[in-house]
């Protein structure tokens, strides 16, 4: 598998090219170029923040992200005195410039405001970023002001400060990405950013089910998540192959149904700690887990360590192949019901977010009006945790719980069952298996995944539009983004790695992006100045020759490790599988 070079410390890295305000990803919605206005990083550089204590973490975690790399000690200071208008504001200046140095509106003085689709490469009309004020900015928004004194990020909340943190880091030099020292003039191209989401929820799912994943190897996802602004983690944790959560109350779904993955390795599980310390980390970088457990169908692992729970009442043996829709809990016998609300109301005690996946795909061999019987209670049982259900979108025929959520992974848009359900009052995440399913190669090839649904090349991730993707489905009824990678053919995080990138990007524009900067030739500009700073960080990733990247080759990773021969699927590989 290709992975960058590892850099000694101290070492001068080539001269990148330099970075331009607007060679953002995801592009931002406005931008304010200010070439007067340039700051460079000083060695005694201080970062500012207000006194609320979660504003007051972003700013340790900015200083967490550029200490390595600089050498700098970065202190952060609390300064009550720039707080304002109930907003969160944080700056990073030399210590000699006072916190309230710069006013926020300077930065686009004398300066025509320009519009992110010019910045693009479109002819979209130039508007004043001044516009939006800070309580426009939403949830996630925030207003990045870079002068010759100070960088100040302004938000109505520390989850838009967090953004505007990772514009921060894009816009400094590529070795700012490095975990040691390395001499460079770090310095921050002068403007003014106003950026906030198009989509509410931007996700992307890891099947720790199919083969199973250490904590560090998720936390390192949640990293990839939180530097394009996704700020979900849907994790799905049970299958046939593998039961990968503890509950207390049904304590072989792990010791017994963990005990295994595809291929025969030798599986795992979290533990609730495991768990929490995953949930905790992600929510540090304001990332939601969703934790699904699927139901009725996928279950032949829970069917292996309680065969209470099958029709049969016999254990099924241990499955490690891909097959799939062969295995569901017994829909006719109370005790599935008692073990649907231990499991859920556990899980759901672990996530402080609002979520709570059902999947219900797949499970072919329960007749329809059972499957829909048994979804509308599962469902209750989610509304009696006090969580709101997600499931994939063969959930639809069933009747509404209030705020539903569908997932639509399908292939074909015109999906009058989806659309009913939309009527009826649910709304939808999009995966279309077409473009968001990072499992699927990218060429011919590609030597892991799957191309049942297609190839998915970089611009095949970029090109369509979720909120008109789904016929019949308004806009409005859209919350989201998500991409989803199944791991039949995923066994390392070196191979995650390379199947998220350079295609999770291309979701996240997506989701976070205007419709209106949708353009390919600007993304994949854009794109191709971060090949160099993954290289640098040392994450592996394709290098998709649709992508310009820097000719010089110590930018691209180095030929260090070599991505597995395609394994053999003993069940056909190919087959659509959740």
């Amino acid at each position: 598998m290709a992975r960058a070079a590892t850099r000694a410390a101290g070492e001068l890295l080539a001269p990148s090219a330099p970075v331009g305000l607007a060679d953002v990803v995801p592009v931002p919605e406005r931008v304010v170029p200010d070439p007067a206005a340039d700051f460079t990083l000083p060695e005694d550089a201080v970062i500012r923040v207000d006194t609320d204590p979660a504003a007051r973490d972003v700013a340790e975690q900015l200083a967490e992200l550029l200490r390595p790399a600089t050498g700098y000690p970065l202190p952060v200071t609390d300064t009550a005195a720039i707080r304002h208008d109930g907003r969160h504001v944080l700056t990073l200046s030399g210590v000699a410039a006072p916190a309230d140095a710069t006013d926020a509106d300077s930065a686009a003085s004398g300066a025509g405001a320009v519009d992110a689709d010019s910045a693009a490469g479109t002819d979209a009309e130039r508007v004043d970023a001044a516009a939006i004020d800070g309580e426009a900015l939403g949830d996630e928004g925030y207003r990045l002001d870079v002068t010759g004194t100070e960088v100040r990020i302004t938000a109505a909340t520390p989850a838009g400060l967090l953004h505007g943190v990772q514009t921060l880091r894009q816009l400094l030099p590529v070795a700012v990405e490095s975990a040691t020292p390395v001499a460079e003039h770090w310095m921050v191209p002068g403007g003014t950013i106003v950026d906030r989401p198009r989509f509410a929820y931007r996700g992307a799912m890891l099947d720790v089910a199919r083969h199973f994943f250490p904590v560090e190897d998720v936390l390192r996802v949640v990293d990839h998540l939180a530097r394009y602004k996704l700020n979900h983690l849907h994790l799905h944790l049970t299958d046939d192959q593998g039961w990968r959560i503890a509950v207390d109350a049904w304590p072989k779904l792990a010791e017994v149904g963990g005990a295994t993955e595809v291929g025969g390795g030798p599986g795992g599980w979290y533990t609730r700690d495991d768990y929490r310390r995953i949930v905790r980390y992600a929510a540090r970088r304001h990332v939601t887990v969703v934790p699904e457990i699927d139901l009725p169908g996928h279950t032949n692992a829970a069917l292996v360590a309680y065969p209470e729970l099958a029709p049969s009442k016999i254990a099924p043996p241990p499955y490690t192949g891909t097959e799939v829709g062969f295995s569901y809990v017994d829909p006719a016998d109370e005790r599935t019901y008692d073990f649907v609300a231990d499991v859920l109301g556990e899980v759901a005690a672990l996530t402080p977010g609002p979520w709570l996946h059902l999947g219900g795909d797949e499970a072919f061999k329960v007749p329809a009006d059972t499957y829909r019987a048994f979804v509308e209670r599962a469902q209750e049982l989610v509304a009696a945790t006090g969580k709101i259900v997600v499931g994939w979108h063969q959930l639809a025929p069933a009747a509404h719980a209030d705020g539903r959520v569908l997932q639509w992974w399908g292939t074909n848009g015109d999906d009058p069952e989806t659309a009913d359900a939309v009527r009826r009052g649910a709304r939808v995440i999009l995966s279309p298996a077409k473009h968001a399913y990072l499992d699927m190669k990218y060429a011919p090839d590609t030597p892991i995944g799957h191309d049942w649904a297609g190839l998915i090349d970089v611009r095949t991730a970029y090109d369509w539009d979720p909120a008109a993707h789904l016929a019949d489905v308004p806009a409005e009824a859209v919350l989201g983004v998500e991409a989803p990678l199944w791991t039949e053919s995923v066994t390392s995080l070196a191979e995650i790695e390379f199947m998220l990138l350079p295609r999770l990007p291309a979701i996240a524009e997506l989701g976070w992006s205007p419709r209106a900067t949708h353009d390919w030739d600007g993304f994949r500009g854009r794109l191709a100045g971060h090949g160099p700073r993954w290289a640098t960080a040392g994450i592996t990733f394709h290098p998709s020759p649709e992508v310009p990247w820097p000719a010089d080759e110590r930018t691209l990773p180095a030929a260090a490790e070599r991505i597995p021969t395609q394994r053999t699927d003993p069940d056909g590989a190919g087959t659509p599988a959740h």
